[in-house]
């Protein structure tokens, strides 16, 4: 019962700050109000979800932090869903944080190939004393993690937007066919 009475008090709440009047009452936004306010940006259609959700997987795995706030910015010139683009932000959280910059780490080590040997003496030879880990931080972890996020991020934006354009039409074909029965 508890749960139900925290769950409304959330919904009110959501529903008298993130509404559009409330938007248009913001004195912050009410000069970009109007574009912010474009019905066009807050419709689902079939090529602005797909859009929005791969802006907010891009954003959500690139930008660890304040991904929501520049998914919703980048979703005005890229004309993509607002809400789908925040809400699919939340492909990075807490729970798959590590797991992404794991994975992040190796994609980049595999794409600039850190594990291979390099012939010959290595370049500096006081590379064998350097050996600490803000050494490692700054001559692998830092650039390959980059680089992983960089490859992920594309990807699985690339994966989403595929993946949602293909099931809103797949939806739409079942529709039409309940439709015509």
């Amino acid at each position: 019962m508890a749960d139900r009475g925290a769950w409304a008090r959330l919904s009110r709440w959501f529903r008298h700050h993130v509404s559009r009047e409330a938007i248009e009452r913001n004195p912050i936004l009410r000069p970009v109000a109007h574009r912010v306010l474009a019905p066009s940006l807050w419709r689902f259609t079939r090529r602005s979800v797909p859009r929005g959700v791969a802006l907010g997987i891009f954003a959500g795995i690139l930008f660890p932090f304040a991904h929501m706030a520049l998914a919703a910015v980048l979703a005005f010139p890229a004309r993509a869903n607002v809400p789908t683009a925040v809400g699919s932000t939340l492909v990075n959280n807490p729970v798959t944080f590590v797991p992404i910059m794991a994975l992040a780490y190796r994609i980049g080590r595999w794409v600039l190939r850190l594990d291979a040997s390099v012939p010959g003496r290595p370049i500096a030879s006081n590379v064998a004393h350097h050996v600490g880990w803000l050494h490692w931080l700054v001559a692998q972890g830092g650039p390959a993690t980059i680089v992983g996020l960089v490859v992920l991020a594309v990807a699985l934006s690339a994966i989403g937007f595929g993946v949602t354009a293909l099931g809103w039409r797949l939806w739409t074909a079942r529709k039409w066919q309940i439709r015509h029965r």
